[in-house]
Formats: C-alpha cells, sequence, structure tokens
C-alpha cells in the first residue's frame, strides 16, 4: 500500500491555522477565504464569481508567507478604499501609505504587530 505524501508539516500547519485565524475578520469584508486543505497546506481563495468558483487559489505550506500575503491584502485593500476618489488612488501601494496622515501611518503599522501578535509570531519571525 502506498503512503500519502504529506506537502506541510504539522508544526507548520498548526502555525498557518493560527495566521488564519488572525485574520479571520477580514474575510467577512473582503472576497476571500482561508481554508485548511489538510496535508496539501492552506488555500487562499479569491474572487468568488458564481457558478464558476474563485478566480484566485494560492496555496501556502509556510505561515510567514501566509502571514505576509494576508497582511499585503488587508493593507492593499485600506489603502484603496482611503485613496478612493483622491488623485492619489493611481499610486502604488507605497506612494498612497506616504500620502497618509501620519497618525493613521501608525495605525496601519500597528495593525501588522496587532495580526503578528494574534497569530503568535514575533518580529525576528519565531513563535512567540
Amino acid at each position: 500500500m502506498e503512503k500519502k505524501r504529506t506537502f506541510i508539516t504539522e508544526e507548520e500547519r498548526t502555525k498557518c491555522r493560527r495566521v488564519a485565524d488572525a485574520f479571520a475578520e477580514m474575510y467577512d469584508e473582503e472576497d476571500l477565504m482561508v481554508v485548511d486543505a489538510g496535508r496539501y497546506g492552506f488555500v487562499k481563495l479569491q474572487f468568488y464569481t458564481p457558478p464558476l468558483g474563485f478566480e484566485s487559489v494560492t496555496t501556502f505550506l509556510d505561515s510567514m508567507a501566509l502571514f505576509d500575503d494576508l497582511w499585503e491584502e488587508w493593507l492593499e485593500t485600506r489603502l484603496l478604499r482611503w485613496a478612493y476618489g483622491t488623485p492619489v488612488a493611481d499610486m502604488d501601494n507605497e506612494g498612497i501609505f506616504q500620502c497618509l496622515p501620519e497618525e493613521m501611518q501608525k495605525q496601519f503599522s500597528g495593525k501588522r504587530l496587532y495580526f503578528a501578535e494574534k497569530a503568535g509570531i514575533k518580529k525576528d519571525n519565531s513563535e512567540v
């Protein structure tokens, strides 16, 4: 009998679950979700169109890659909402961020730390 191949370690699966849970508040606001695909890792499903399904499917085997991706999604969404209808809307994320009021920049930076702590990640990418 052939042994089933595993693509994600149990340790990374546990870490990915914490990351996915940390960003859960975003799933209700955005057209995306992250699901545990068992031995295949975690899958980010995005841009649902009935009856075709999801337009974007990304698989993660590494918790830091998942964290960075979800953080970028969160930040980009907030930046685009803030810039919508303004002359800065055509800028890249970095340009929009630089146009934010200083207090808002601090809030956004603090939110990354919030998600990292919620996911059990330290600045040096290790567990808390």
